[in-house]
């Protein structure tokens, strides 16, 4: 999709701090940090929201959590700890709409976030 920030950062039309990529998922820095680490990974394929990924594509659900590990061991925080967040729908404060995982830690996280 062309207009999607996402898809346009993942063909490179937009800069992005890179930190892992894979053939089906890229991650990234979030350029409005929420913590030390706050990195945001994502499916080269569009989908606009977690329920369409999950239908369209189990698998590569998998392959973002799987992203999100690494991010984690690479960043220097599964050991002390770390949040996912799955925003869906501008509600929940979804403001891109290509599904994206947040990995968030180097700091004690409150609950509730804010």
């Amino acid at each position: 999709m062309p207009e999607c920030l996402f898809c346009r950062i993942v063909s490179g039309g937009v800069p992005a701090s890179r930190v892992l990529e894979s053939p089906r998922t890229l991650s990234f820095r979030d350029i409005s940090p929420q913590a030390p680490t706050h990195v945001l990974v994502i499916p080269r394929d569009h989908y606009p929201d977690l329920p369409a990924l999950t239908a369209a594509d189990p698998a590569l659900l998998a392959e973002v959590l799987s992203q999100v590990r690494e991010v984690a061991e690479a960043e220097g925080i599964s050991g002390r700890g770390y949040r996912v967040v799955f925003n869906t729908g501008a509600d929940a404060g979804q403001a891109v709409p290509h599904v994206h995982a947040h990995v968030l830690g180097g700091r004690a996280l409150s609950w509730p976030p804010g």
